[in-house]
């Protein structure tokens, strides 16, 4: 199974000066644990996560103060559509983050998580219900 095949295309993208607290509540509202950082200005891409975030907040920093580019990771490992899932699973690993950026010629198409690995290499299991009454 390929990248393309369980990355989540919903891909949420914020500026550098967007604050903690605005990341969050995108990311909240889309149901989504990573945020792609776009500056125009240095024309890189980076991510931010919800660990980046609770770290912040954790550590007593103000999440209507800090901008998402204070704690954007910047040295982003990217993948490609066409990476097979023990791929992206291995630089995962080797890179100690749960977050690919999925990139193709045009830009981010799509993130790929290891909860999005997992679901794909855990068989789905119907549980039947029982009606009491």
């Amino acid at each position: 199974m390929l990248v393309r095949d369980a990355m989540s295309t919903m891909v949420l993208t914020i500026g550098p000066t967007h604050t903690l607290r605005q990341a969050a509540r995108l990311m909240s509202a889309r149901r989504i644990g990573a945020a792609v950082v776009h500056d125009p200005d240095t024309c890189g891409l980076g991510i931010i996560t919800e660990r980046d975030i609770l770290n912040a907040v954790g550590s007593g920093q103000d999440p209507d103060v800090e901008t998402a580019s204070t704690h954007t990771t910047t040295d982003v490992v990217f993948a490609a559509p066409t990476w097979t899932l023990e791929e992206a699973a291995e630089a995962m690993t080797h890179g100690g983050f749960r977050h690919l950026i999925v990139l193709d010629d045009d830009g981010p198409v799509g993130i790929v998580s290891v909860r999005d690995i997992i679901r794909c290499w855990t068989p789905v299991r119907h549980h039947p219900v029982e009606l009491v009454g």
